[in-house]
């Protein structure tokens, strides 16, 4: 109760805001605002490193004059400060010049209606016991094996923020979410070799956090099996994408069919629509109203309501990603993506995580990538990995310092799998995915 009369109050500053900016002489206005609060720990070799609580708040305005905009923003939520706050977004929007496709949303694609999507659910978990869970998950993993020599230390984070976003079209709405996440990173040492790996949880609600002993023994499992890791000569063969990393393929397809790159004609699949891109089994969707998970959200971060949609079936892409700035340059509607994808899915298949490895024969796992060497107009891709090489469908022993290489079209389209191991601590909910070929640059 006490969280929902913030969540009024909040709004009530909103609607001060845009009675303001109309009366300062503003055509359409809209307003974002925000506070959050949380505790995060960190501990490392048993003693504490950081206790840390969060207590932030902020608001923005955009208005408009005509087609000329301005945007300003402010911490402070006095009646004074928001006058300021208006008074300089105005100005700004004054001497700007005339933009054509700017503008709030089209009324008729806001959202209405509201759902309880169960995405706040407060941890109150005091200090203390934060560290003590930090120090268990930690301790799990240094103790797991002889040779785990070292810690970066475990840390505990819990937040809950209110979000409040409305507009002069008379779209009004605040949420509160929470976010709940249990860390740990260790070094394994076998000699001259020295690795180091972590493993993670992360959710909306505390309960559904994997066990802190869980967290610790898997980041040490990861470490170990990193030691003695060699180069690979230089070859073209399969890859797998594990899927706690296969989600950075997904999210590179989606920067090239966000309306941004395609008005720019910056994306190697400008005017892809309604062609294949996949093979014919991939479908890839959009669920923004699962309930409890990480992206789940009635509306974007312009209040245009989001749908459960399909971005590509059959392999063939039937949507893009867009906002409402980047859909009138486009000549097209928002689809609801200002603020990008919420739960993005691709359908897994049959196989599990050994299943794929058997289906791969002989090629390179990648279970670490590093650098951004991805270039969305033309697709090219040349990463650094790590990983293991896998022969008869067995891991044979962990790689480093190589390179991966291809081009994202021909990626995409030679996908082979993915699998049912899907991860789903992020937006991107993915399983493994196994490509057919690509280039591995080593000695």
């Amino acid at each position: 109760m006490q969280n929902q009369q913030e969540v009024n109050r909040l709004k009530d500053i909103v609607q001060n805001l845009l009675d303001e900016a109309k009366q300062q002489g503003a055509t359409a206005a809209e307003a974002g605002l925000s506070q959050e609060n949380g505790l995060s720990v960190s501990v490392r070799l048993g003693d504490v490193e950081t206790i840390e609580h969060h207590c932030s708040q902020g608001l923005g305005i955009t208005v408009y004059f005509g087609q000329r905009k301005g945007s300003a923003s402010t911490t402070d939520l006095s009646v004074e400060s928001i006058k300021e706050t208006v008074s300089a977004a105005c100005s700004i929007a004054r001497y700007t010049s005339e933009d054509e496709y700017a503008g709030l949303p089209e009324k008729a694609l806001l959202a209405t209606s509201f759902p309880d999507l169960d995405v706040n659910h407060p941890w109150a978990i005091t200090a203390d016991e934060a560290i003590a869970l930090a120090i268990e998950c930690e301790d799990a993993a240094r103790h797991y094996d002889a040779e785990i020599t070292n810690s970066e230390g475990a840390s505990v984070n819990t937040h809950q923020g209110i979000h409040v976003l409305g507009n002069s079209l008379g779209f009004l709405h605040g949420s509160l979410s929470t976010r709940h996440s249990l860390s740990c990173s260790v070094l394994a040492q076998r000699g001259e070799s020295m690795q180091r790996d972590y493993w993670y949880t992360v959710a909306r609600n505390a309960n559904n956090l994997e066990a802190a002993v869980e967290v610790g023994q898997k980041a040490a499992q990861r470490t170990l099996r990193r030691l003695e890791g060699r180069s690979l000569s230089t070859r073209q063969c399969p890859v797998l994408y594990s899927a706690e990393i296969a989600s950075g393929l997904l999210s590179s397809f989606i920067g090239a069919i966000s309306g941004g790159n395609l008005y720019r004609k910056s994306s190697f699949l400008l005017d892809a629509l309604d062609t294949q891109v996949f093979p014919g089994f991939v479908h890839i969707h959009e669920q923004p109203h699962l309930i409890g998970a990480s992206g789940s959200s009635a509306y974007d971060s312009e209040g245009v309501a989001t749908h459960t949609r399909d971005l590509v079936t059959d392999g063939i892409l039937r949507s893009y990603v867009l906002g409402t700035y980047s859909a009138r340059k486009l000549g097209l509607h928002s689809t609801g993506n200002a603020g990008g994808v919420r739960n993005l899915t691709i359908d897994p298949g049959v196989l599990d995580f050994d299943g794929l490895l058997k289906q791969m024969d002989t090629g390179l796992l990648v279970t670490e990538l590093m650098g951004q060497g991805v270039n969305i107009l033309t697709g090219d891709y040349s990463r650094g990995a790590a990983g293991f090489w896998v022969e008869n469908g067995q891991i044979q022993y962990p790689v480093e310092e190589i390179t991966i290489a291809g081009n994202l079209k021909d990626m995409l389209r030679n996908i082979v799998a993915v699998g049912n191991d899907v991860d789903y601590r992020g937006n991107v909910r993915t399983g493994s995915i196994l490509v057919e070929r690509m280039s591995i640059a080593g000695q």
